[in-house]
């Protein structure tokens, strides 16, 4: 990645030109650290998010706004200002749940309390973000500054496939919306700093899961067997093979196993065998005819060897695909809070991001927040257990959310 425009030395840790109300004060910034921090420390997996959301939902109570809890019983949906009904939102999307494995960190007091349950993909940070937005949002309001209405949305069980989003917006979130944006933390960018990238900036990613049967029997006399290991082996590697010459190339669409099992012992050729995987897949149309191309292969594959095969193949999320004016937005809130030295090109990922079903139904798009602490070298990544924030993520995330609200309303 680069920055769009250099840094001079002389603006190093000064914002840029901002003429827009809706800086993060002392107060609120300490109070938002510590709330990000107690969120690390409860983390909750997918819909079972009830303490994050009863925490979020007291605090926007607290600011004199009406939160109301999903139809799944976790996530929130929440205006700022009053809709006239007629002018399209814009709305600020936050994922709030967490992840299913250990929080390895040993030098922080906000350490998961939770055993082999951790915030190791910072929904923390954009829970933070979100609510941080909506409290300066509402302060602004009740000044008379605030132009239109903005809609938040916390939603849930962003970690599990389909994704929360398909609940959210069968839950409303999306009516009276024009455009809807969202972060999503990096490591590989500096605290202080975005990514942007119009089209897609993120890839489909769906489940594969594979059974193989077929008659086992003595490995003394295999010709009288289906081999189902010799099966499961050339499925794992034929069939992302053929996938790799059915596609074209530029679509990205790969396969990749992460779990085989078959046979108990030594001299038994088992009866059955199981294989799961992902399927990621960079561009939209190849994501759609996915399915019947898996299929079309591990059918061929497995009929070579003789074994059945039945698969599952869940639809995951298609990829995020940012739309070039919500892009513009991003762009210039950005530039108003820090200057154009703190905007990067960003590349398109491989992982999955829920945040797209919103954008089959509306305009928006995801910037990138950086919060690797400048000059760091641990080399931290998501979905680990050690993963951590540089927590000055959490203002630029603010006040990015309120800069594109102001402006969007301007416009």
């Amino acid at each position: 990645m680069k920055s769009r425009a250099s840094r001079p030395e002389d603006l190093v840790d000064q914002p840029g030109g901002g003429g827009l109300p809706g800086r993060l004060g002392d107060e609120l910034r300490a109070e938002l650290i510590a709330f990000r921090r107690d969120l690390h420390m409860h983390p909750e997996l997918g819909n079972q998010e009830f303490r994050t959301t009863a925490a979020i939902k007291d605090r926007l109570e607290k600011a004199g706004l009406k939160p109301r809890v999903l139809d799944v019983g976790t996530g929130l949906v929440c205006d700022v200002g009053e809709w006239d009904g007629v002018t399209p939102m814009l709305a600020l999307r936050a994922d709030i749940d967490a992840l299913p494995i250990p929080d390895t960190k040993v030098d922080v007091p906000y350490r998961s309390t939770v055993p082999d349950r951790a915030h190791a993909c910072g929904h923390d940070v954009h829970t933070t973000t979100v609510l941080g937005a909506g409290l300066v949002l509402a302060a602004l309001d009740r000044q008379g500054l605030l132009p239109n209405a903005v809609r938040l949305v916390f939603q849930p069980a962003e970690e599990v496939l389909p994704g929360g989003a398909v609940d959210a917006i069968a839950s409303g979130v999306l009516e009276g919306v024009g455009r809807i944006i969202a972060v999503h933390c990096d490591p590989k960018v500096d605290a202080g700093k975005i990514g942007l990238r119009v089209g897609a900036i993120t890839s489909a990613c769906d489940r594969l899961e594979i059974s193989l049967d077929g008659p086992g029997g003595h490995t003394a006399r295999p010709h009288l067997t289906t081999d189902l290991v010799t099966a499961a082996a050339r499925v794992a590697v034929d069939v992302p093979a053929l996938l790799s010459r059915r596609v074209d190339a530029r679509s990205g669409l790969v396969l990749t196993w992460g779990r085989l099992h078959t046979g108990h012992a030594p001299n038994v050729v088992p009866q059955h065998a199981e294989l799961s995987g992902t399927v990621r897949c960079l561009d939209l149309e190849a994501w759609r005819d996915a399915p019947d191309l898996v299929h079309a292969a591990v059918d061929e594959v497995a009929g070579m060897h003789r074994a059945k095969s039945v698969i599952n193949y869940v639809r995951g999320v298609p990829p995020v695909v940012n739309d070039a004016e919500s892009i513009g937005l991003l762009d210039a809130a950005m530039t108003e809070r820090r200057g154009a030295y703190a905007i990067e090109d960003t590349e398109q990922s491989l992982g999955g991001e829920d945040f797209s079903w919103y954008l089959e139904h509306v305009p928006g798009a995801m910037a990138r927040l950086g919060v690797r602490p400048p000059g760091d070298t641990r080399g931290l990544d998501l979905h680990r257990g050690n993963f951590d924030v540089d927590e000055e993520a959490i203002t630029v995330g603010v006040e990015l959310f309120t800069a594109a609200a102001l402006l969007a309303g301007r416009s």
